[in-house]
């Protein structure tokens, strides 16, 4: 097998007013469904992991919507990550105590990086996850710049200059999302897969990009150890059975 331990596929639910949505480039949404029916169908489907993402929270200045993450919690039979709007340990203690396995954070954590301390002090490692949004930006060391704010708020920050600092906390995995191939179908950011597993042994997650069973296929290729997408698997473009078969005739490994 190539990889060194099982593919996880993840199906990722953005989320809006209670609402799963869907975007392309961070906008354009549009709606996809019901989490806890979208949840348990993935459940059904054979997902090994879910992440859901209230992608608003952080703007509007609001904290998770806890009441989604108890019903989720109480209808999947996997393990999901939650994030948005996550600013502190007591924050991802509420999102925890309501029922999620892990949290994910971004914004707060780049404004104030020892929150990942804290937070993994609190919680361990396995269960703290350190979402990266990027943008192409030749001026950065790296050719990528971190943003911030739902991928709003471009920091001046290189990428993978963050992504060490990062794992320097302990942090166990890494979410990276590239705006320019977000929802776009054309494939994940290989170059940024590579780049960060060049500095970290944390796990990977691919995010952003999946169009085809080819793309999961060359995220792993590329390193990375999670496979994350939303709208190909919400419009059926890929089912996961398909998926997983697919992958391991390519000689990878499936949880």
């Amino acid at each position: 097998m190539k990889n060194r331990k099982p593919l996880v596929i993840m199906p990722c639910l953005d989320m809006q007013n209670g609402r799963v949505v869907k975007g392309v480039n961070f906008v354009d949404i549009r709606d996809a469904g019901d989490p806890v029916a979208c949840c348990e169908a993935y459940c059904a489907a054979g997902a090994d992991e879910l992440a859901m993402l209230d992608i608003t929270a952080t703007v509007e200045g609001r904290k998770t919507m806890l009441e989604v993450v108890r019903k989720v919690a109480a209808a999947v039979t996997v393990p999901f990550t939650m994030g948005g709007g996550i600013n502190s340990v007591a924050a991802a203690e509420e999102v925890l105590k309501a029922g999620a396995d892990k949290v994910s954070t971004s914004s707060a954590v780049f404004r104030r990086p020892e929150l990942i301390a804290e937070m993994v002090k609190a919680f361990g490692a396995e269960r703290v996850t350190v979402a990266i949004d990027v943008a192409k930006n030749a001026a950065m060391p790296s050719g990528y710049e971190v943003f911030i704010d739902g991928g709003r708020t471009a920091t001046g920050k290189d990428a993978v200059e963050w992504a060490k600092q990062v794992d320097g906390y302990g942090v166990r995995c890494l979410l990276p999302t590239s705006k320019s191939t977000d929802g776009v179908r054309t494939g994940y950011d290989l170059p940024l897969i590579r780049a960060f597993r060049a500095v970290t042994d944390a796990d990977i997650v691919a995010s952003g990009g999946a169009g085809t069973m080819e793309h999961f296929a060359e995220a792993a290729e590329a390193g990375a150890d999670i496979l994350l997408a939303a709208s190909v698997f919400h419009f059926h473009l890929v089912d996961i059975p398909a998926l997983k078969a697919f992958l391991a005739e390519r000689g990878f490994a499936c949880r």
